[in-house]
């Protein structure tokens, strides 16, 4: 699953993928405007292996290596040379062997098989990694960045885990969200300080998280609702290992202010900003550190989207909590949930 600006992707096991909430950049890829507050399958789509939900658009890459976009597209985020919005998705030319996918705020990401790394669209922080702040119509590839496994796009910053272990971070950094110390923008990828052995990484609004190998997460950037799960509001520039949690098989952070990690039982924890129920503990009182997610285990996913989160558990069941403008819960209502509730994909 992937939650965007006002709506939600979910990929099934059959290949197909579905869509609900908000539609008026098409962003649901049922070839209309009109938004749903149940799920939808997205036109066009067969043998998708990964979606990924930007603010407006969405990406899918099939199981040939060819990626596919459709929704909003001001940016260039859909890479088709054009700003044309797009209802159903269509192939991106020119652009084959992709591996993985992360689509950002009107921007786009890929990893080729090579393990080099090709961006689009919204450029205005450097958040491409090319040098430049110019927005790219087409893919291109970051230069003198190779050796790469995993990508995460955020709001206006990137990162990338080369196959040492190590991470790269590029785009705004008023925060230290890219976690070499400062808090100067970099329009290039640069190393981030003291943080090895590590295998995922996410990214929110202004503030960054990885797991590493031994289970433990680190955290870094703005701080200013707990995100950093410290039990301080105090920002970091460097990552700081998040107290008391450990264990971790799984991460995620909102695109806005808070954070999420899946422990090896089945349990997931919050902390952050949680106005609208995102951590799932039954209140809206924000976090400074982690807090068990109520009532459930058996997980073994989870990802967040806008003030929204989602997780799937062992018996293939989908569940949400969090903010529902638009459905994008996909219950059939625009209710707020501060609690688990089991969706059904048709």
């Amino acid at each position: 699953m992937a939650g965007g600006g006002g709506h939600t992707i979910a990929l099934k096991s059959d290949g197909t993928v579905w869509a609900w909430g908000r539609n008026d950049y098409g962003q649901l890829g049922n070839g209309t405007t009109v938004d749903s507050l149940g799920p939808v399958q997205v036109l066009n789509l067969s043998d998708i292996t990964a979606i990924s939900a930007g603010s407006t658009h969405n990406m899918a890459l099939k199981q040939d290596g060819t990626v596919w976009v459709w929704g909003g597209n001001n940016t260039y985020q859909l890479g088709n040379g054009t700003t044309k919005t797009s209802l159903v998705p269509t192939q991106i030319s020119n652009l084959d062997g992709i591996i993985a996918i992360s689509a950002g705020n009107g921007y786009s990401m890929a990893i080729k098989n090579d393990k080099t790394v090709w961006v689009w669209g919204y450029n205005n922080y450097g958040q491409l990694g090319d040098g430049t702040t110019t927005n790219s119509t087409f893919p291109k590839q970051i230069p003198n960045l190779n050796s790469i496994i995993a990508i995460s796009t955020g709001n206006q910053h990137s990162m990338a885990i080369k196959d040492d272990g190590t991470v790269w971070a590029w785009g705004y950094n008023y925060f230290g969200q890219l976690g070499d110390g400062t808090t100067t923008n970099c329009l290039t990828p640069e190393k981030v300080s003291n943080l090895n052995d590590i295998i995922a990484i996410s990214e929110g609004y202004y503030h960054s998280i990885a797991l590493k190998r031994d289970g433990t997460v680190w955290a870094w950037g703005s701080n200013s609702y707990g995100q950093l799960g410290n039990n301080t509001t105090t920002n970091s520039l460097s990552p700081i290992q998040v107290p008391d949690l450990n264990n971790i098989a799984a991460i995620s952070s909102d695109q806005y202010y808070n954070s999420m990690a899946l422990r090896n039982d089945g349990t997931i924890w919050a902390w952050g900003y949680n106005n609208y129920g995102q951590l799932g503990d039954g209140s809206t009182v924000n976090r400074l550190f982690p807090k068990l997610v109520s009532n459930h285990n058996g997980f073994v996913a989870l990802w967040t989207g806008y003030y929204q989160s989602m997780a799937l558990k062992s018996d293939g069941s989908a569940w949400v909590w969090g903010y529902n403008s638009y459905g994008k819960l996909g219950d059939g209502t625009t209710t707020n949930r501060s609690l688990p509730i089991q969706i059904q994909l048709n």
